[in-house]
Parts: structure tokens; C-alpha cells; sequence
């Protein structure tokens, strides 16, 4: 198999391993490493390693042995919603480092089937590195009842993920306050109110304890990095998370650049808006 595209402005500078993630996010790592390990990997026309830089306008070849997995992992699908399952590393909607986004991966999808089908909407996001259930609606009359959905807490949203150290207590629901700090791209976790600050509510329950201890996390209110700054501020990172954890703890545990945060269960609730929805509960396997 042979995959091409061209470089775009927010490539500059990328190594040319993580362009190829980005724009061919249908491929698997693994199938792209070995194409660089058979040299079968080109850059205008040329043969390169996976950390040479690129440039903008540039044309990358890569060649495989096998054919790339679907665009999308589909978990469920009828005429209001597609419900995936997101791999870590791809963005939902475009973002300042480019590439192929989950939305576009989601409209080629629908258009296999019908041509003429409107582009889905994600009615809720995941961070990039964030793997797990993402709910598309496929119509406007879907999009506008789920995003009421969420935005009510209707929907009963569940994630898995590791953290460093012990729980104490091993269960419990924490409140607090967040803002946002949009050019730096993170956020910051007060005990009190603050100005620009919103309420925030994060439940956890202890799956099983230690050094690294597995949490499942119930998520009421849905912020940017709400689990991630909030787990952060109560001494407990998550386990990958160069932003607000512990970098040196990452590279002890070798899970450096791979944050491990999954979205791992979705109940549906709509108030009767869309019936042979409700009640329907949706689960995937957390990958650690």
C-alpha cells in the first residue's frame, strides 16, 4: 500500500514520524515504524529517518505491507449518532498542530454510505491524548438534543485511569474551582472562588491500589483537563501527564508521552428526546 499527502503550514518543523500520525491517523504505529525501518519512507522523493524535520508544501511517501484499520472504530451507529472509540493522539476538531482530525475521519465515514450525508458533530470533547467513547450526533435535531444532554449532566459519563500513589479516602466526590489560562493551553485548580474561576465536580472511586493505583472517574461537570489539573491539585497526576504531573514519576513508570486517561463508559439519557437511545449504556476496554 501506498499513502501520499502534502506538508501544511502547521507541519513546520514537526519530525516527519509525528506528521505522519497526524496525517494518516488510520495507520497503525507500528506499520509506520516499519516502513522507516525498510527505508520505505520518502521525502520529496527522497529516503529519510523518522527524525528528520519537515517543511511546509513538502510531499510524503510511505509505503506499508498492510492496509490501514477503518477510518473510525465504531461502537454504535443509527440515523441520529455514531458513537467511536477514539485512539490517543488525535485531536476531535482542528488544532494549531494540524493533520487529519477525528471529525474528518468521521464525515468520510458517513459518506461511504450516502454522499450526501451532513457532516457529524462531536457533541462533547476528549483531549488529544485522551482515548475512549466520543458521541457524534449525524443531524442538527440529534445534535441540539444531545448537547442540551450534556450540558443538563444528563449523560452519565465514566473514565479509567492511573495515578500515582494511594487514594485517601479511596472513594470520594471532590469539589473546587477552575480557570483557564487559554495562551499557556492549560488550567489551574483553586480550593476557592476565584475570579474567572467556574465550580467544578470530579467523583472517584479506588479499582485497585498502590504505587500506581486504577481509578474510575465520574465525571459531573466537564471541563478543559478537569480530571487531569483536578487529580493534579489533590497530589495524585495521572499517570503519563507531562503537563500537570510528575515527569520524573512518567519516566520511571516508561509511559512518558502517553497519557493514561480513558473515556471507558457512556449512558445516554435524553429525557425521551430520542428514545431508542435512552437508557443504552456503551463501555470499551481502557488499553492499560
Amino acid at each position: 500500500m501506498k499513502y501520499e499527502f502534502i506538508t501544511d503550514t502547521a507541519a513546520e518543523g514537526q519530525r516527519i514520524d509525528a506528521c505522519i500520525r497526524r496525517f494518516l491517523p488510520e495507520l497503525p504505529a507500528r506499520t509506520a515504524q516499519q516502513s522507516f525501518q525498510r527505508r520505505d519512507v520518502k521525502l520529496d522523493g527522497r529516503r529519510v529517518r523518522p527524525d528528520v524535520r519537515v517543511t511546509a508544501g513538502q510531499k510524503v511517501e510511505l509505503f506499508c505491507m498492510e492496509q490501514a484499520a477503518p477510518l473510525v472504530d465504531v461502537i454504535f451507529e443509527d440515523e441520529d449518532v455514531l458513537l467511536v472509540n477514539k485512539r490517543a493522539g488525535i485531536s476531535v476538531e482542528p488544532d494549531e498542530k494540524g493533520g487529519v482530525t477525528l471529525s474528518d475521519l468521521a464525515l468520510k465515514h458517513v459518506r461511504l454510505k450516502d454522499p450526501a450525508a451532513p457532516a457529524p458533530r462531536a457533541v462533547h470533547r476528549l483531549d488529544n491524548q485522551t482515548c475512549g467513547l466520543l458521541l457524534f450526533a449525524k443531524n442538527p435535531r440529534a445534535e441540539a438534543i444531545l448537547v442540551q444532554a450534556f450540558r443538563e449532566r444528563t449523560m452519565d459519563k465514566r473514565y479509567i485511569c492511573l495515578v500515582r500513589g494511594m487514594m485517601k479516602p479511596p472513594a470520594a466526590t471532590c469539589h473546587a474551582y477552575l480557570s483557564k489560562d487559554a495562551k499557556a493551553s492549560r488550567v489551574f485548580i483553586h480550593d476557592n472562588p476565584a475570579p474567572g474561576a467556574r465550580p467544578i465536580i470530579t467523583a472517584y472511586e479506588t479499582l485497585e491500589s498502590g504505587p500506581v493505583s486504577r481509578l474510575e472517574v465520574h465525571l459531573i461537570t466537564g471541563r478543559t483537563h478537569q480530571i487531569r489539573a483536578h487529580l493534579a491539585a489533590l497530589g495524585h497526576p495521572l499517570l503519563g501527564d507531562d503537563v500537570y504531573g510528575d515527569r520524573a514519576f512518567n519516566r520511571q513508570q516508561k509511559v512518558q508521552g502517553r497519557l493514561c486517561l480513558c473515556a471507558a463508559k457512556l449512558t445516554i439519557d435524553t429525557g425521551g428526546a430520542l428514545p431508542g437511545l435512552d437508557g443504552r449504556a456503551f463501555s470499551v476496554k481502557a488499553p492499560f
